[in-house]
């Protein structure tokens, strides 16, 4: 693991334009489980069932009580050192986006701010008539959850199963990866579409390619160096 380390840090060297690429696995390390799966197991609901617009224009309480159980795990969580070592690299490279599939906040609490959130964000809201969106913290949820400008039912900003990525945050994210000289994929499986993409994308695109995961990957034997291991343990190690 050492002379990876060393052989990741070299990537860096000289290099101005960088991506990094996130999912769950970070987050799982500060306590947020999964929402999928067991982990994610709820009134036997699973979230396939409740993140969908079906299932909120179908029982919209039902899933703002899910939506709600949700923010109270996630309230009680905080960045890890994985998150605060990917913000301290965006002071460092000039050209410089993370791209996140989590939806919980924590990069941004670690002070992320070069950043798109390609599923949203859990904090936020939107309202179903008007388009108004918003930030709301409430926890729990006080329901109905209902627009300030014209009392419409606000539902959570995040995209649901069967709704499409933004436009605009998904070429953001595509434009930074084609640039993009090295590409850090931390804690994601690399299966869930488009953001598998982006990683694919930079390995044909010629990026120096780094992950950092616990388990292997369908892109473990694909990028130039693999960090088997925690994001908050190995993070720290690539920018001291």
């Amino acid at each position: 693991m050492k002379d990876k380390i060393v052989q990741a840090r070299e990537g860096f060297l000289g290099k101005r334009s960088i991506c990094v690429l996130t999912g769950a696995g970070i987050s799982a390390e500060s306590g947020i489980p999964t929402f999928r799966g067991k982990d994610g197991l709820w009134k036997n609901y699973r979230a396939e069932e409740l993140a969908t617009p079906y299932a909120f224009e179908k029982n919209p309480r039902l899933v703002w009580e899910w939506y709600s159980w949700r923010r109270e795990i996630i309230s009680r969580a905080s960045p890890n050192e994985g998150h605060y070592a990917i913000a301290k690299m965006e002071n460092v490279f000039p050209d410089f986006l993370l791209i996140t599939q989590n939806v919980d906040g924590l990069h941004a609490a670690a002070g992320s701010k070069k950043m798109v959130e390609l599923h949203g964000n859990i904090w936020r809201v939107k309202c179903t008539i008007c388009y108004y969106k918003g930030e709301d913290k409430n926890v729990p949820v006080k329901y109905p959850p209902l627009c300030p400008n014209c009392e419409g039912l606000l539902r959570p900003d995040v995209v649901w199963f069967g709704e499409p990525l933004s436009p605009s945050v998904l070429s953001t994210a595509f434009e930074a990866v084609s640039r993009c000289e090295v590409m850090l994929v931390v804690g994601t499986s690399a299966v869930v579409q488009p953001a598998a993409s982006l990683a694919w994308k930079a390995i044909s695109s010629g990026a120096f390619t780094i992950e950092v995961n616990i388990e292997p990957t369908e892109l473990s034997d694909r990028v130039d160096v693999n960090l088997r291991g925690r994001a908050g343990e190995i993070l720290p190690l690539l920018i001291e």
